[in-house]
């Protein structure tokens, strides 16, 4: 296969196969809860537990995929994650559904890692903005799948059903995967050694800064967005539909962000105007008319979604090839840090002083980090690289 569009069909079907298997949970929580004794505290830590072994893993993985080869780790982390999905099947206790989850959750990091990399590798130097922000949003359609396709068949079936079919979607991954990708000419699938020396530590932290604290103030939309707009006396279903619409319209608009930063080349003036949108959200907590919040509200996840593919774009621009693997591995280490962080922080702030608001404005000031990143960013982008 030398179409490299294909390539990327493979890797957004891959990739979204994790999206579905880290939503089964919230998708199936009262199904879950039924099956095993336990309440909305305990189905939030199983949500989480998918992504918490980034922060272990992630570098690690990096390693791994250069010294054994991208496509040998990837196929791999596939597995694990069908793996993990077997043994949340046949948990016959909580325990083994929480050990199910973190291997899975194992796979399904490294396969984010990796498979991002090996994009890269096919579109460096050439609408590689494009490519990220279309790869970018298997997550949502993942998620959206799954919170369609899973309590149907949950409920027409049974909650093992549900699982089964999770085993499924990520086998029927690993099979196109395995037999539709291959590197590009010319990349090496796999290198003696670690390539670290001369990898760009500065740059590479503002690069994944930037990319974490993005996705924090997303995270502070869908997370604490209908508790802010309830606190005004909107009703939770009125809340739901507008955040709902908001990541509808947010995954929509966000290639389009990616195809203007490659037709202009202006990648750093298409991020700040996305980011900047985010501080329109902070009227939601003032007295508008319904109408004025919506409109205020889609128009700013229009815009927001925007920079995702030229964020993703940011460490093509400091990475050899060589380093790409082991530098992918700390990029997303420093993000999946940042996101455990971020929303705790959010939920503790709104908890303790009665405001739900405070989380959109602690979304804001994380987006204005964001942008103090990109600005460090392409300070030291143009400095001799950092030796590691």
């Amino acid at each position: 296969m030398n179409n490299r569009w294909l390539i990327l069909g493979v890797l957004f079907l891959a990739r979204l196969t994790m999206a579905f298997q880290f939503q089964s949970i919230a998708a199936l929580s009262p199904f879950v809860s039924d099956a095993y004794g336990v309440g909305l505290a305990e189905i939030g830590f199983l949500i989480g537990l998918y992504l918490a072994p980034g922060v272990i893993v992630a570098i690690p993985g990096g390693a791994v995929a250069a010294r054994f080869g991208d496509k040998r780790v990837v196929g791999a982390s596939l597995g694990l994650m069908a793996l993990g999905a077997v043994m949340v099947l046949l948990a016959p206790g909580w325990g083994w559904l929480i050990a199910g989850r973190v291997v899975a959750g194992i796979g399904g990091v490294i396969v984010n890692i990796v498979m991002t990399k090996m994009l890269v590798d096919w579109f460096a130097g050439r609408e590689v903005s494009t490519a990220l922000a279309i790869f970018v949003n298997s997550w949502p359609i993942g998620i959206a799948l799954a919170l369609l396709v899973l309590p149907l068949v949950a409920t027409s079936a049974g909650l093992a059903a549900a699982w089964t079919l999770i085993v499924g979607v990520i086998a029927a991954g690993l099979v196109l995967f395995a037999l539709g990708y291959r590197p590009p000419d010319g990349a090496e699938e796999r290198s003696g050694k670690i390539a670290v020396s001369s990898l760009p530590i500065l740059a590479l932290i503002c690069a994944s800064l930037v990319w974490a604290f993005y996705n924090a103030g997303l995270a502070m939309v869908f997370s604490f967005g209908p508790e802010v707009l309830v606190a005004r006396g909107w009703t939770l279903a009125e809340a739901g539909k507008l955040v709902s619409a908001f990541m509808v319209v947010f995954s929509v608009f966000l290639p389009f962000g990616g195809v203007i930063a490659d037709r202009t080349g202006r990648r750093d003036a298409v991020i700040v105007l996305s980011m900047a949108s985010y501080f329109a959200l902070l009227l939601m907590a003032l007295p508008m008319p319904v109408w004025a919040v919506w409109g205020i509200t889609l128009a700013v996840a229009a815009l927001f979604g925007g920079a995702a593919g030229p964020i993703m774009s940011l460490p093509s621009a400091v990475l050899r090839p060589q380093a790409r693997a082991f530098g992918m591995g700390v990029f997303f280490s420093i993000y999946y840090g940042a996101m455990m962080v971020a929303p705790t922080l959010a939920g503790s702030l709104a908890e303790g002083s009665g405001q739900p608001a405070l989380a959109i404005t602690l979304g804001a000031g994380l987006i204005a980090l964001g942008i103090g990143a990109l600005t460090l960013f392409r300070a030291v982008a143009r400095r001799p690289v950092a030796m590691a």
